[in-house]
C-alpha cells in the first residue's frame, strides 16, 4: 500500500495526474463570433486556435481594426496576462477596436474563458 501512496505522490509531482477540465460552457457566448479550431471555418471574428503566444490580430484571414493592427506592429504578443486585461476591459486596452463584446468583470468567468483559450 505504501508503494501506491508513493507512486500517487510522484505522478502528481510529475504532472502525471491531469488538472481538472476547463469550462467549456464559458467560451458560450463566444461561439457566434469565434471559433477554437484551425479547422472549424471562419465566422465574425477571428479563430482562436493558438491564440496564447500568437501576435496581436494575428489570424491571417481576419481584417482587424486600425487599432489592432497598429498592435500587432508595435510587436504586441497575446500572453495569458494580456489576454486577460484585455477581456476586463478591451477598449480601454485598445481604443477602437471592433469587437462588440462587453468586458468581463467576473474574475472566475476570465479565469474560465483563460483556460479554454488555452492559458491555464
Amino acid at each position: 500500500m505504501r508503494f501506491w501512496i508513493v507512486a500517487a505522490a510522484f505522478m502528481v509531482a510529475a504532472g502525471g495526474v491531469r488538472a481538472q477540465p476547463c469550462n467549456m460552457a464559458a467560451f458560450e457566448p463566444c461561439q457566434a463570433c469565434h471559433v477554437l479550431t484551425r479547422d472549424a471555418g471562419q465566422k465574425p471574428g477571428p479563430q482562436l486556435a493558438g491564440l496564447i503566444g500568437r501576435p496581436v490580430a494575428g489570424d491571417p484571414a481576419f481584417d482587424y481594426s486600425p487599432a489592432l493592427r497598429s498592435a500587432r506592429d508595435k510587436g504586441d504578443v497575446w500572453t495569458r496576462e494580456r489576454l486577460e486585461d484585455f477581456l476586463t476591459d478591451p477598449e480601454a486596452m485598445y481604443p477602437g477596436q471592433w469587437m462588440g463584446s462587453p468586458p468581463i468583470r467576473d474574475a472566475r468567468q476570465r479565469t474560465d474563458l483563460l483556460c479554454v483559450l488555452g492559458g491555464r
